[in-house]
């Protein structure tokens, strides 16, 4: 059911989720339980109903499958349609999501930047998550973390720049211990870029590439800031660069020389630099 089919039930003077909540409260037959077909079970959204339903939408709000968020997004740019769904921080790495991000085809909403969020779950539901809860009313719920909005409708939040100190501020005045104090930015050993750790210390005056961890794109406006790409595409293998058995196995990533023979492996990074940066060869401004 949509918008189009309810009416102004409790006469607000709008037609909205309270409206399409009353209606189905008050008309019990207008309830109809969605049809299975050859392949999927009714409700699912790769069934042909549901599908044929997608196609009327002009603006899809949902809660999909963690487990299918790669193949719920493909079926939305599929069908270009307009949406605002909830899943989790790390489909920044899928390797079907990345490329929607880059192209300025897919960003996070403007809320929920702490991550953890409560779900209410079916009675069945194993509570084996490392947050839940049981209501007065026997209802399930647990928690969830690294909970993000994603969507492809524009609002204002993305094009607010992010206020940043220069990158001799951030050496000086840093809240963070890993870099305040440092003589300067650590440099990846198997791709040219320094190594941000936190998104509030990317320096100002710093117009080389940059890794920053994913949770940079709550912050990331496509007026400050452009993506080259991320660490499981751009570095040199290790096994190329280093002696085996100097750093940890693990898959493509960014490394840091330790300076004793051994590398470190970083966590997955978002490769970015200032936008319309003259130059990508590590200089100051």
């Amino acid at each position: 059911m949509t918008l189009d089919h309810v009416k102004d039930e409790d006469g607000d003077g709008a037609a909205n989720i309270d409206d399409v909540k009353l209606f189905l409260k008050r008309n019990k037959a207008a309830r109809k339980a969605l049809k299975a077909d050859d392949t999927y079970t009714g409700g699912d959204f790769r069934s042909a109903e549901c599908v044929a339903l997608l196609k009327e939408a002009d603006i899809v709000v949902t809660n999909p499958p963690f487990s299918l968020f790669r193949e719920y997004v493909a079926q939305l740019v599929k069908h270009q349609k307009k949406f605002l769904i909830i899943g989790n921080v790390q489909a920044i790495t899928y390797v079907e999501i990345f490329p929607l991000i880059k192209a300025d085809k897919l960003w996070m909403g403007v809320t929920i930047h702490s991550g953890d969020r409560e779900f209410r779950v079916p009675d069945h539901y194993p509570l084996n998550a490392a947050g839940w809860r049981i209501d007065e009313n026997g209802l399930k719920y647990i928690r969830v973390k690294g909970v993000r909005w994603w969507t492809n409708i524009d609002h204002g939040r993305r094009h607010e720049k992010f206020p940043l100190m220069t990158m001799a501020d951030n050496l000086k005045f840093s809240k963070h211990k890993e870099i305040k104090g440092k003589a300067q930015y650590d440099r990846y050993f198997n791709y040219d870029a320094i190594e941000v750790p936190f998104s509030d210390s990317i320096p100002s005056d710093y117009d080389g590439a940059m890794g920053v961890p994913i949770t940079f794109l709550d912050k990331y406006s496509p007026d400050q800031f452009e993506i080259l790409g991320s660490s499981m595409n751009l570095g040199v293998p290790i096994s190329q660069v280093a002696e085996k058995g100097s750093y940890l196995q693990g898959g493509p990533r960014f490394y840091i020389d330790n300076g004793d023979g051994t590398y470190r492996r970083m966590y997955d990074r978002i490769v970015i630099r200032h936008h319309q940066a003259k130059t990508t060869q590590g200089k100051k401004k």
